[in-house]
């Protein structure tokens, strides 16, 4: 039986004819004109696997409370593996050389002007996470078959600015999560389309 990272590795370069979400709205510019940023899609390696989340504080200038995968911006000279494992370290002490990187997936654009890279690693569970207190509320926990299955996806349209934006959203247990976070799971469960 192939281990989780296998199955995974094989499912993200497997070919596939899918609709892939490129962003929060059709007509952001393009990738070459946003800010590079790169987010960590830990998902832990047990017989159920998980997807480990963070819940924003309320304090943040940008996407206060709101649920995301650990991550940020990509500083000068890292590339998108590098600026990922940085920020999940920084943020739930997730080490580093806990990760086995499988490797980026589809970059998504924001309305707030970033390009983001998911980058896909398997960690070992139960890991002691510790979230950083100046960024994150708390850390948990979500089965990925909940978040790879279609029925879980619910598409939003809102008038936002004058204008109907479309956005997904999820909801495990009493967590929301929606925008960048969900289009990226979107995204990933468009290109696995298997049961974990």
């Amino acid at each position: 039986m192939p281990s989780l990272a296998e199955r995974l590795a094989t499912a993200l370069v497997s070919p596939h004819e899918v609709a892939i979400l490129v962003g929060d709205r059709d007509d952001l510019p393009a990738h070459e004109t946003l800010t590079a940023a790169a987010v960590l899609i830990p998902i832990t390696d047990r017989a159920r696997p998980g997807v480990i989340l963070t819940q924003r504080v309320e304090t943040l200038r940008k996407h206060a409370g709101q649920v995301a995968f650990p991550g940020g911006r990509i500083d000068p000279g890292e590339d998108a593996i590098t600026a990922a494992l940085r920020e999940a370290e920084e943020e739930v002490a997730l080490p580093m050389s806990s990760v086995e990187v499988i490797g980026p997936t589809d970059r998504y654009r924001t309305g707030t002007g970033y390009t983001i890279t998911p980058i896909v690693g398997v960690v070992p569970p139960d890991l002691p996470l510790h979230p950083n207190e100046g960024e994150v509320a708390s850390v948990f926990e979500v089965p990925l078959d909940f978040l790879l299955d279609p029925a879980s996806h619910r598409e939003r349209t809102i008038d936002w600015q004058g204008a109907e934006r479309t956005y997904w959203e999820m909801t495990w247990e009493d967590r929301r999560i929606w925008g960048a976070t969900a289009g990226m799971i979107v995204n990933l469960s468009r290109r696995l389309r298997w049961t974990a």
